[in-house]
């Protein structure tokens, strides 16, 4: 049976990014013989020629779908509009930067045939050492306090399950903690080694300030969920019999119910 993966983007001021990435995107699912797929860009209320390469880009795609938000709301926010526009069974979320490669999507699709969660992690960052530092040193206290056995939170390379979406709980930061969102709900995580490219337009959107406190702050905060998370269990469910043995929905005696013979008796 034929899949429908829904490739999701974030995207602010990436417009000079978006063609090659568009086009990636496209190479990668001609490999995809038995996937159909649809892409959904959500323009992050850029300051550049984001809104504007997206409409011209629509025309050469047709799979292209976009979104703009009507203010700058952050990566998680772009991602969680784009998740509910989304209608695959299988969903990947790539970053705008052209550091993700799209050509790893088959192998995300593959792993989610076995898994209901996959993450991306870098084998090979090609990053300043200041962001390789940081980030080293982010995912093993990640790793500490949230314990959702994810080596790199920071890889935008992600793809889930339709069923994943029910367990995402919507703060800012719920971009880096999709596997603990995943882990939550008894679901099964997986990571695969993916490629990872120098950026070669644009600029980084997290400061020092992104990456260390707001982050630090996020950590303790799905570290409380995790130890919190309830899933309500249906352990049986009672169907309530009338007295005298209602029929039915076909108009037969319930199982175990004396037949109806037509006759009262009298009291």
């Amino acid at each position: 049976m034929q899949k429908t993966v829904s490739i999701v983007i974030p995207a602010f001021n990436e417009a000079e990014n978006l063609p090659a990435l568009l086009a990636q995107v496209h190479e990668a699912f001609a490999a995809l013989l038995d996937c159909s797929y649809e892409c959904i860009v959500v323009n992050d209320a850029s300051t550049d020629d984001t809104d504007r390469i997206l409409r011209e880009l629509a025309c050469a795609y047709p799979a292209l779908r976009y979104v703009r938000m009507t203010r700058n709301s952050g990566q998680s926010a772009a991602l969680l509009a784009g998740l509910r526009r989304s209608v695959g069974d299988y969903i990947i979320t790539l970053d705008a930067d052209l550091q993700n490669d799209p050509h790893d999507i088959p192998i995300l699709v593959t792993a989610l045939e076995h898994a209901d969660c996959v993450c991306g992690y870098r084998a090979t960052r090609q990053d300043t050492a200041f962001k390789r530092l940081t980030s080293f040193l982010g995912n093993r206290v990640r790793r500490w306090i949230v314990d959702d056995g994810v080596r790199d939170a920071g890889c935008g390379i992600k793809g889930f399950r339709r069923s994943c979406l029910e367990h995402i709980v919507p703060f800012h930061g719920v971009h880096r903690f999709f596997a603990a969102m995943a882990r939550n709900g008894g679901l099964t995580v997986v990571e695969v080694p993916v490629n990872h490219r120098p950026r070669i337009h644009g600029t980084s959107k997290y400061g020092f300030l992104n990456r260390v406190f707001w982050v630090l702050y996020d950590f303790f905060g799905v570290a409380w969920l995790r130890k919190r998370y309830l899933i309500p269990v249906c352990e049986e469910e009672i169907l309530h019999q009338p007295v005298g043995g209602a029929t039915n929905g076909a108009g037969a005696a319930p199982s175990g119910a004396p037949a109806e013979t037509g006759e009262r008796s009298h009291e």
